[in-house]
């Protein structure tokens, strides 16, 4: 077995080595070196403390409790070198209250979280050996310190807790929707025993911040399988203490004649997410969300059947609040909200160009082909063959005509708030603007409206 380890690592490697410390390859990457995979983030761990590490990184910091140095690379990435500790008390759910440097790799190794993850590797000399590490050409003999057997779960694809589940996920809550995430993006399946303590301890959840869930959430929702990481924290009980809003979908049935939903509200976000082809992750939470609203807004018709009359404006509200409650950003939040509340545009091939340029304005130029995303999966996700029907090929054309070169926007007026200002015969204001965007308004109706002596005589009409 080869494994492309680079120069830069292997150089950091063996400067703390040929300083008279153990040091070892550790953790994620050593894992992804295992599974063959690309490498992110490398991470060692040593003897030396953050002290002598930095004596030997001059360019290195640490500013935590924890005993990991950051060193920068050329590419400006860091690597985190940590001094072999074992943690005490964790009354937070999340960081220890005491850290204590350890003694040797194993019982370094005996505090982390799954077994995958608890695996080293130490490089020995520069002789080519059965056992190999690949760096500019030479190749290192390797040993593998592996006692919780995470090269066997590694081989066998299994997310296994490291010692007692019990204890690995009350030390630290966010573990649990790492497993999900492990086992989302690995597609592998958790271990029974962890499996059940992840159920049990569900609700310690609760007691991590916001954002780190937000971070594990979007991580799962960015991998290649996240309808499966969507329902693994459905059954595990983690997703009623994050997204409790799309719970309620459970069980509400959208069937009626003529109308191809076959699922309940629930079922149909989560098989749109499923679908959706887009791979950013705040499209595809817009996606899994984007009918969260038809449980607040479901009624029932003469028939008796159940209808949703403006659940993408009770949608979007609720989206807003689930993005504040789990600490998204400013541009985030209103992209999210934005793609659910405009989602039920129509496609009609007799709306006008008009329209068509209004539906670019709510969605915004930089969002169109985000919302073509979520259409399509919301097309798949209820129970529809194609992804795209002859009206939306006809539409998104449409709307790619309104985009070449250019949508007409406010800046394109034959007038300006200088011709306002002159016509009126009044100083800079808030009116100005407001005679521009009615102006806009009517013109974008009428674009053979945009001549100056139109606007000219409809200002001074507006004006009376």
């Amino acid at each position: 077995m080869n494994f492309d380890i680079p120069d830069e690592i292997v150089s950091i490697y063996k400067k703390l080595e040929k300083s008279g410390f153990e040091v070892y390859l550790v953790g994620g990457c050593v894992r992804n070196l295992l599974l063959k995979k690309e490498v992110k983030d490398w991470d060692l761990t040593t003897t030396a403390t953050p002290q002598q590490i930095l004596k030997n990184f001059p360019s290195g910091f640490y500013d935590n409790q924890f005993g990991t140095v950051g060193v920068p690379l050329k590419n400006k990435e860091i690597v985190e070198i940590t001094t072999y500790r074992t943690e005490y008390g964790y009354k937070d759910r999340r960081h220890p209250e005491k850290v204590s440097w350890g003694k040797s790799i194993e019982e370094d190794l005996s505090r982390r979280d799954f077994t995958i993850n608890a695996t080293a590797l130490r490089l020995v000399s520069l002789r080519p050996r059965s056992g190999q590490a690949l760096t500019q050409g030479k190749a290192f003999k390797f040993e593998i310190v592996d006692p919780f057997f995470g090269q066997e779960d590694i081989k066998n694809k299994i997310i296994k807790a490291v010692g007692d589940p019990k204890k690995r996920f009350k030390e630290d809550a966010l573990r649990l929707m790492r497993a999900i995430r492990f086992a989302t993006t690995l597609l592998f399946t958790i271990e029974e025993n962890t499996w059940n303590e992840i159920v049990n301890d569900s609700k310690l959840i609760d007691e991590i911040s916001k954002e780190r869930i937000k971070d594990e959430l979007l991580r799962i929702l960015e991998s290649d399988y996240p309808y499966e990481g969507i329902m693994l924290l459905r059954n595990s009980g983690l997703l009623e203490h994050i997204l409790s809003e799309l719970l309620k979908g459970e069980g509400i049935s959208q069937e009626r004649p003529g109308r191809h939903h076959k699922t309940d509200v629930f079922t149909h976000n989560v098989l749109s997410l499923k679908f959706c082809p887009s791979r950013d992750s705040t499209v595809r939470l817009a996606t899994l969300l984007h009918d969260v609203g038809k449980p607040k807004v479901a009624s029932k018709d003469e028939e008796g059947f159940i209808i949703f009359h403006n659940h993408e404006i009770a949608g979007a509200k609720i989206a807003h609040q689930i993005c504040e409650r789990l600490k998204f950003s400013k541009k985030d939040r209103e992209k999210i909200v934005n793609l659910i509340r405009w989602h039920m545009f129509t496609v009609d091939e007799k709306i006008t160009d008009a329209a068509v340029r209004r539906f670019i304005r709510r969605v915004g130029v930089e969002n169109v082909k985000d919302m073509m995303d979520l259409r399509i999966g919301d097309r798949l996700g209820g129970g529809t063959q194609t992804a795209e029907s002859w009206r939306l090929k006809l539409f998104k054309k449409r709307v790619e005509e309104q985009l070449s070169p250019a949508p007409f926007s406010i800046n394109d007026l034959a007038i300006d708030g200088n011709d306002v200002m002159k016509i009126l015969g009044i100083k800079p204001g808030p009116k100005i603007g407001e005679v521009l965007q009615k102006l806009f308004e009517e013109v974008d109706e009428d674009l053979s409206k945009n001549t100056k002596e139109y606007l000219t005589k409809r200002i001074k009409e507006l004006q009376s």
